[in-house]
């Protein structure tokens, strides 16, 4: 038997006290009452306390705290409960109570002291996992940094997204509020440089469930220079304002409406970032949030100012496209001529711009009396809707007037011509065409003389509902430089005295989803379901019964004739 035992096989009373007094972590031992009755230095050490204020100490009120520092309740304890059930527990994370009033985390196992059956006491070692702990906050932390940017990545695309997909000023901010609130901020406001020294408050989105104002005008003549809204609008600052400055607010030069505004939505902080272009300053977007424990911080800065750029430039282009857009709108009155007065004739047009880029294009449609009394009819389409086309189109438009008037013949020889001239002296790469004459006396009868460009035939509709499309022939469209030895086609059609003649260009039968074949029918029918109707309003109905929207623009050319023949 080695010396370190005794006769029981017992470890020696000795080394079991060097091994308490030298042992790398905590140990303290209690009696039944969970006083403590022992504590080695390491434990001391740990606890920033000497062992001679530990013995005799209530171990659970001395030492057993959660995490926010408060006792833990006695009932609640698990190391306490050792001692009513006997039973060995251990735990990866509690809290102790230090000597200097600190928190230290540890990982702890308690075990019963028994004596026989009875429960005399407990053993309690516990390990400092402070760095443990640390790491993990670490570890949670780059997890949180990582989602936060993440977010604010998914943000600021999102922004760039709903900023793109309209042109409408109003509607690109609205959707830019709902976007921010409440994912950045508690409430947003925006507000644009308008006429006369004015700055018109055009979004004000409050927090969700919230009814928000409708935008008003905020003068800016009178604002003190250093106000929040001068300083953003006229400097093009970004300033933050925290709690503190919020809490002093009339320190901050802030403006009587916005000290109201503020005011009334419990604002505890703020960012205004300008609205800037690298030519100026459009506007100023406030973002503020209510929280006093969730402040803005300088990420936030970061983040609502390159948001504020970024609506800037999208405010920028959606003006610069009205500006466009009323350039193009005042072209269209100009390229599409009002229609002749022809006694015997009744004549109704309609234009319709492309949904997307300018409010003109390549569409068109003319009517105009040649010298031998005869109404020439003409639709039209250049290749694109956009101001590019649009000239295009007035090109061609004046050139095929010229060279009708210019001699008397056939339409197809007229298109024939226009075609040698169009790459010598235009621009149009390609057109589709058809060119008509309406053809008899004033009392009738009545024939119609075409020749088609690769464009949708004419469709006739007659007085008692029927409707067919004149597809006699069909040329190439122009553009293809077949030469001057291709043949042209005419073809000539009887109009019966009341029937309604419609010229119209592919945006009204081309459904993108899909083919000719089905738009060309339901123009048909619902030609001939309104044919009773006045000129005016079948041309309306035609358009408004349309079964698809429209990706181009569409001209609309209808002639009526008289119910019957006068010869007759």
């Amino acid at each position: 038997m080695s010396g370190a035992e005794g006769h029981a096989g017992v470890p020696d009373a000795a080394l079991a006290q060097a091994a308490f007094i030298s042992a790398g972590t905590g140990i303290y031992l209690t009696d039944r009452a969970g006083w403590i009755t022992a504590a080695n230095p390491r434990a001391a050490a740990l606890l920033d306390r000497p062992v001679t204020t530990l013995l005799g100490a209530d171990a659970h009120d001395l030492l057993h705290r959660g995490a926010d520092g408060d006792l833990i309740p006695r009932s609640t304890c698990e190391i306490t409960g050792v001692l009513e059930t006997g039973r060995h527990t251990c735990g990866e994370r509690t809290t102790f109570l230090r000597g200097d009033g600190g928190l230290l985390p540890v990982a702890w196992s308690a075990a019963p002291i028994r004596r026989g059956e009875h429960v005399l006491g407990a053993v309690v070692v516990f390990s400092d996992i402070t760095e443990h702990v640390n790491v993990r906050r670490r570890q949670a932390d780059q997890l949180t940094a990582l989602e936060d940017f993440t977010a604010r990545l998914t943000l600021a695309g999102e922004i760039t997204s709903v900023l793109t997909q309209t042109l409408e000023v109003d509607e690109a901010l609205q959707r830019l509020g709902r976007l921010l609130v409440p994912r950045l901020a508690d409430w947003a406001v925006v507000d644009l440089h308008a006429d006369h020294n004015e700055v018109d408050r055009v979004v004000v989105v409050p927090p969700p469930g919230e009814t928000p104002n409708s935008p008003v005008s905020v003068p800016s003549i009178g604002l003190p220079v250093v106000s929040l809204l001068a300083r953003v609008l006229n400097r093009g600052e970004t300033v933050v304002l925290g709690p503190d400055e919020m809490a002093g607010e009339e320190k901050t030069g802030l403006a009587a409406d916005q000290r109201e505004l503020f005011a009334g939505r419990s604002a505890t902080s703020l960012i205004a970032t300008p609205l800037r272009t690298p030519r100026q300053v459009l506007g100023a977007l406030t973002v503020a949030r209510t929280d006093p424990g969730r402040p803005f911080d300088a990420t936030d800065v970061t983040l609502v100012t390159d948001i504020g750029r970024r609506a800037g430039l999208a405010v920028d282009n959606a003006r610069l496209f009205g500006q466009q857009r009323d350039v193009a709108e005042t072209m269209q009155r100009h390229l599409l001529a009002p229609l002749p007065k022809v006694d015997h004739l009744q004549m109704a047009a309609r234009y319709l711009p492309a949904p997307v880029g300018s409010q003109v294009g390549g569409d068109w449609y003319d009517a105009f009396l040649l010298p031998d009394g005869v109404t020439a009819l003409v639709i039209g389409d250049v290749v694109g809707h956009d101001l590019k086309a649009a000239a295009e189109m007035a090109q061609l438009r004046s050139m095929l007037r010229a060279l009708a008037w210019d001699r008397r013949e056939s339409p197809s020889l007229v298109i024939g011509r226009l075609d040698q001239a169009l790459s010598a002296v235009t621009d149009v790469s390609m057109a589709t065409m058809i060119l008509a004459r309406i053809e008899g006396p004033e009392g009738g009868p009545w024939s119609l003389h075409w020749s088609a460009s690769g464009h949708p035939p004419p469709l006739l509709v007659t007085p008692d509902g029927r409707a067919r499309f004149l597809e006699q022939t069909q040329d190439p469209l122009l553009g293809l430089r077949l030469g001057p030895e291709t043949p042209r086609h005419d073809s000539v059609e009887s109009l019966p005295g009341g029937s309604t003649l419609v010229l119209y260009t592919d945006g009204l039968v081309e459904d993108p989803a899909s083919d000719l074949g089905a738009g060309l029918a339901h123009l048909r029918q619902q030609a001939a379901a309104v044919a009773h109707h006045p000129l005016e309003v079948f041309c309306d109905e035609i358009l408004r019964r349309r079964s698809f929207e429209t990706t181009d623009d569409i001209a609309l050319l209808a002639v009526r004739l008289p119910a019957r023949d006068r010869g007759a």
